[in-house]
């Protein structure tokens, strides 16, 4: 995940803690972590992990994002596997498959720590093959002035897709402005926001058996939403992405949209604004939403598989996790005691974990690039009229069942 620190594209820059007075028998443990910087809480726990553990030193590698998952995945290929990684948890299930990583042994109480189906987001064969070490969920944002101008009351933020609808229509009708931000461009996020509404309306894509479960009636709702918000979102939605819609928002040109924590601190201070858990369909049991981890992965044939083991559950257990967390503006990936007062100190917080107990993973796919194509062109085949929603889900579900 990308949500936070300013992100520079290619920088590769190498952060040893090995002493000068190291022995030349001490084993390295080398880590890449995503990014510009290595996370503010690493370094102090990377030197007390050493210190508990002579003979290993950590060398932790810091890789832009642009570039960080290609070469994890290049050196794992080659032979040259990193002890541990940052990987996006959508990666998991191919780089096991392809014997590249170990399954991370976790006990039934540390399991029971997280928040509901978090570990789902990991889990592969009955295994988990990473330790989630960053959240995100989303909620809808709302343009308290538009609603006020449309003769909508702008405290009451709409709960359920009809009430969606109508508002943002309202907003459009009476207003000339689009009432709801959609977006569909070639990038992940527009699979993203699909998503969203299949688990917002008791939906599924694949189950535990690994059955392709897309085309189901919840499913269809979901997409024939989709096609009825068209006329009353921005115009010609598949030009569109997420952080465009972040920035049609702040400028009041559409009056809702759908975002995760971090886009509280990248709305304009110059409109009023609230965040809301996500509108729910017909089928929902509650309020759900989008589970996204990134995770640490251990990566076969190191010779130091167990101590990478060892480091990453210290540099993730609940306290350490939660001020990574709360450092970052990352939803919590557990309800740890902090988690209350965050919420009580900053209640736009608690939407982002009401949706999280009927909330669904991010599927895992052996070729996710496959299936998150396949899901697009589902959506922006429906979003431009070039498809009826029942043949786009079909079509998509027949097409996504030789990537799983």
């Amino acid at each position: 995940m990308k949500h936070y620190g300013t992100l520079l594209a290619g920088a590769a820059v190498v952060l040893s803690t090995m002493s000068v007075s190291a022995f030349a028998e001490d084993k390295t443990v080398s880590m890449i972590q995503c990014g510009d910087a290595i996370a503010e809480t690493y370094p102090d726990l990377i030197k007390a992990w050493e210190a508990k553990n002579p003979g290993f030193k950590v060398n932790v590698e810091i890789v832009g994002w642009a570039q960080c998952q290609d070469k994890i995945t290049t050196l794992a290929a080659a032979g040259t596997p990193v002890g541990l990684a940052y990987v996006g948890s959508r990666t998991l299930k191919q780089f096991a498959d392809s014997d590249l990583i170990v399954p991370i042994p976790m006990t039934d109480a540390e399991k029971a720590a997280y928040y509901p189906h978090i570990v789902d987001t990991v889990t592969f064969k009955d295994e988990a093959w990473g330790i989630p070490v960053a959240f995100s969920t989303k909620a809808l944002f709302w343009n308290k002035a538009l609603f006020e101008k449309a003769g909508l009351d702008p405290a009451k933020p709409p709960t359920t897709w009809d009430e969606l609808y109508n508002d943002a229509k309202a907003i459009k009708d009476k207003t000339g402005i689009a009432g709801y931000g959609l977006p569909a461009k070639t990038m992940d996020n527009t699979m993203h926001q699909f998503l969203h509404y299949v688990y917002t309306n008791d939906g599924t894509v694949i189950d535990a058996d690994g059955k392709i479960t897309l085309d189901s009636p919840q499913n269809l709702q979901a997409l024939e939403f989709i096609k009825k918000l068209v006329p009353v979102s921005e115009d010609g939605p598949s030009a569109y992405d997420q952080d465009d819609m972040i920035k049609l928002f702040s400028d009041g040109k559409v009056a809702m949209i759908e975002g995760g924590p971090w886009v509280r601190n990248q709305v304009s201070k110059d409109i009023q604004w609230g965040v809301a858990p996500l509108p729910v369909g017909p089928q929902a049991k509650g309020a759900g939403t989008l589970l996204i981890t990134d995770s640490m992965a251990v990566f076969k044939g190191t010779g130091v598989e167990d101590q990478a083991i060892d480091l990453a559950k210290l540099l993730t257990n609940p306290e350490n996790q939660f001020l990574y967390e709360k450092t970052h503006g990352l939803t919590p990936l557990r309800p740890v005691a902090g988690v209350d007062t965050l919420v009580s100190e900053d209640p736009s917080w608690k939407p982002f974990l009401d949706g999280i107990a009927f909330g669904g993973p991010e599927p895992l796919f052996l070729d996710y690039k496959g299936f998150q194509n396949a899901m697009i062109d589902m959506v922006q085949s429906v979003v431009t009229g070039n498809a009826e929603p029942a043949a786009a889900l079909t079509k998509a579900a027949g097409s996504i069942d030789q990537f799983k």
